[in-house]
């Protein structure tokens, strides 16, 4: 099982849409609206096209932020849809998370039981500790 964490903390997964895996080689099956997209996909390969409603990047591991990459850019071509970071984003990532474009983290059981909700609750401020807008004025 998974947790789904945004801004609340904790929530219940309301995407009941099944996701169809995303290759850059094929594509994603025809008439898929949710895609489950790797964490080495070229950004550009995405479609950003009004049908796909929900993209999930993977996370293979804390310590790769190349999904991190993958949300800005979709937010840059104009994907207005879900985006969701699936896997392992630890609590302190969060804010980063949110600020590259991601709307929420779906995260282990097993990680949500070593970072309980306080801690992903404790970085749901990600707006107004942001350095970057601050150094632009």
């Amino acid at each position: 099982m998974t947790q789904l964490i945004n801004d609340q903390g904790f929530v219940a997964d309301d995407f009941a849409t099944p996701y169809a895996r995303f290759d850059a080689a094929e594509g994603a099956e025809a008439g898929a609206t949710a895609l489950d997209v790797p964490s080495d996909v070229q950004p550009e390969t995405i479609p950003v096209d009004g049908a796909i409603s929900m993209i999930r990047v993977a996370f293979p591991s804390s310590a790769d932020g190349r999904g991190f990459t993958i949300a800005r850019q979709l937010r840059l071509r104009g994907y207005t849809g879900r985006l969701r970071a699936h896997g392992h984003v630890i609590a302190d990532q969060y804010a980063m998370a949110r600020r590259s474009g991601f709307d929420e983290v779906e995260i282990p059981d097993d990680l949500a039981a070593r970072q309980p909700q306080d801690q992903w609750l404790a970085r749901a401020n990600w707006q107004e500790h942001n350095y970057q807008a601050r150094l632009r004025g």
